[in-house]
């Protein structure tokens, strides 16, 4: 079950061209927790009405894990700028299709492949 279906996502429509082919159209219920399930359910604003500290594509986040009380530090990004040594982590991971489109002080749950995580959304920057 999607624990975060209560808070509403919201990306650019910038960003959702971006993401779109990664979209699939058959999401089974027991996967809601997809960057799919995700986007779907995305309120789609302009760059101009984007909420200032919302995490996007090329967001730099700083997240508390619940569970562990460690912080985690990552920027957001596009497959192919991936790289683990910079912490940049593809829009495709668990952790990434987690954050995207939530809010700083936001709590988000989402399965990863360890199990359910618990995370606070700490801080966000982006370059608009």
């Amino acid at each position: 079950m999607n624990t975060n279906a209560k808070n509403p996502v919201v990306i650019t429509e910038e960003d959702y061209q971006l993401l779109k082919p990664y979209i699939s159209d058959d999401i089974p219920q027991e996967s809601e927790m997809t960057l799919s399930g995700e986007l779907k359910r995305a309120v789609i604003v302009s760059k101009d009405a984007f909420p200032k500290h919302t995490i996007r594509i090329n967001s730099k986040v700083s997240v508390l894990d619940l569970d562990t009380n460690r912080v985690i530090e990552f920027t957001i990004v596009m497959p192919a700028h991936a790289d683990m040594r910079d912490n940049k982590i593809s829009i495709l991971t668990p952790m990434a299709a987690a954050m995207i489109g939530f809010r700083k002080g936001e709590e988000v749950k989402w399965k990863v492949p360890a199990g359910l995580k618990r995370f606070r959304i700490l801080d966000v920057t982006n370059k608009m």
